[in-house]
């Protein structure tokens, strides 16, 4: 069985432990109070991880073009083949839809983003008028398509694994 090479199988991961869990800890940010003492430290860890989650991102973009990627499986139909590469694409999509929207959510006044307090993520972009709602409402829309098609991948996996009984999850465990 030809399997993902380690690093992807690890960024794979790694990459789907974030998004859950910026997903949780950005729906949890919208439940707070202004007087909630989480009211601003979840933000900074969100954007922080958030960054994190990009470097991770860009590295698995570049290990997957100069590593070998495992051909699709005979048994796969050819609709199969191409809604997964499309689906994969979504995925990142999305995810850059999120980088792009929650970067200028946090620079929305004119302010560098600090990354763990470690540096400063610069401004690169002028602010426009209603840069932080705009992006705001792009950001929550990204995040639930993201976790509802990561759902659906999920899904996909789980149904080749029990009913095909495939190794289409073995190939990146």
């Amino acid at each position: 069985m030809q399997k993902f090479s380690i690093p992807m199988r690890v960024l794979h991961w790694s990459s789907a432990l974030l998004v859950v869990g910026l997903f949780g800890v950005g729906l949890w940010m919208r439940s707070l109070s202004y007087y909630d003492p989480l009211y601003q430290v979840l933000p900074f860890w969100h954007k922080s991880v958030g960054f994190l989650l990009l470097f991770l991102i860009l590295i698995r973009l570049f290990v997957r073009v100069v590593t070998t990627q495992p051909d699709p499986l005979p048994s796969h139909q050819a609709w199969e083949r191409i809604l997964a590469r499309g689906t994969h694409w979504l995925l990142y999509g999305l995810m850059f839809g999120l980088f792009i929207s929650g970067y200028l959510i946090a620079t929305a006044n004119n302010r560098p983003a600090s990354f763990f307090g470690w540096f400063d993520i610069p401004v690169l972009i002028t602010a426009f008028d209603g840069q932080e709602d705009i992006a705001g409402l792009i950001h929550e829309y990204c995040a639930w398509s993201l976790i509802g098609l990561s759902a659906l991948h999920a899904a996909a996996a789980i149904k080749h694994h029990w009913l095909d009984k495939d190794a289409t999850l073995k190939r990146m465990l």
